[in-house]
């Protein structure tokens, strides 16, 4: 599966990341090709010695990375103009550009474990920035129920990153709407530990709490007839909302845990709280029944 710019092709040749820039093609080698790529801009010149000393090792770090970097070197005494809009005070300078914009650089010569470590920072922004841009993409494929785009895109953020919790959790949840509880259950249990509390994890565990209820055999018109012969008998109400939540009927789960809250809200040790707070976990935050269950919670418990 395409994973966009974190894995982009090896082969590139020297020829293709590195290039000696002009007034002319400045657009096009630096500002169009850094919507691909992150592209550094060697500002040098034939009489400086520093620029000597670093022109070696940037193209070696930049030849490194495969095709993820690349370099253009702007002599400036042939091309002064370039020099001066950037506002180039000293030889040699190194900027890096990213989305058509300078993002960042450095003045001077440079040992190669500095230029690597420049490099690398600014690489790693721009994985951060994508694997967070496929988990959203991920999420959305979920929420509107296309479980085989969702599931692939999080399976291939794993590829790269197998510990990553969101991935997991959202895998999880695909396995869970797919009616996979033990393939969802073995998925959770390799989120690292400290990861066990982030807001994905914990919605996916409620969901799949919610989903093991709803293996179990369904007793919901057992508990309707005893909350029938007794409005007041607190473990049947909520026993009934949570199996009417398993099975999907939400809105009435939702009512018989907000009337126990009001009923006696510190019952069972304020089980039916609790139990809403998995449901809005389950169920996600944006939700509609979600935020209405807030809304009705909070105000019941500071009136």
């Amino acid at each position: 599966m395409d994973l966009g710019g974190l894995n982009p092709g090896s082969g590139a040749g020297a020829g293709d990341v590195i290039k000696d820039g002009t007034s002319a093609t400045f657009a096009k080698d630096v500002i169009d090709a850094s919507r691909d790529a992150l592209v550094l801009v060697d500002f040098w010149a034939s009489w400086c010695g520093p620029c000597k000393q670093l022109t070696p090792i940037i193209e070696k770090v930049v030849k490194s990375y495969g095709g993820k970097v690349r370099l253009v070197k702007i002599n400036t005494d042939e091309h002064p103009a370039i020099a001066a809009q950037l506002r180039v005070q000293s030889l040699p300078t190194v900027y890096a550009f990213r989305d058509g914009r300078p993002l960042d650089g450095f003045m001077g010569a440079q040992p190669e474990s500095a230029v690597r470590q420049f490099v690398d920072r600014l690489i790693g922004d721009d994985a951060e920035a994508d694997i967070a841009a496929i988990l959203e993409a991920a999420e959305a494929a979920l929420e509107a129920g296309d479980l085989q785009t969702a599931a692939g895109t999080f399976a291939a953020v794993l590829q790269d990153d197998q510990q990553n919790a969101q991935a997991l959790a959202g895998l999880a949840r695909c396995y869970l709407k797919s009616g996979d509880t033990e393939r969802a259950e073995q998925t959770l249990a390799l989120v690292p530990p400290d990861a066990q509390a982030s807001a994905p994890v914990q919605s996916a565990r409620a969901a799949l709490e919610l989903a093991k209820v709803a293996d179990q055999s369904d007793n919901r018109s057992e508990l309707e007839s005893r909350l029938a012969a007794d409005p007041s008998d607190p473990q049947a109400r909520f026993d009934l909302a949570v199996a009417l939540a398993a099975r999907g009927q939400k809105e009435d789960a939702l009512e018989h845990l907000l009337d126990l809250v009001r009923r006696n809200r510190s019952w069972n040790e304020e089980a039916a709280r609790k139990q809403l707070v998995q449901l809005f976990d389950a169920w996600g935050p944006k939700d509609p029944l979600t935020l209405e269950g807030r809304r009705k919670l909070s105000s019941i418990l500071f009136s």
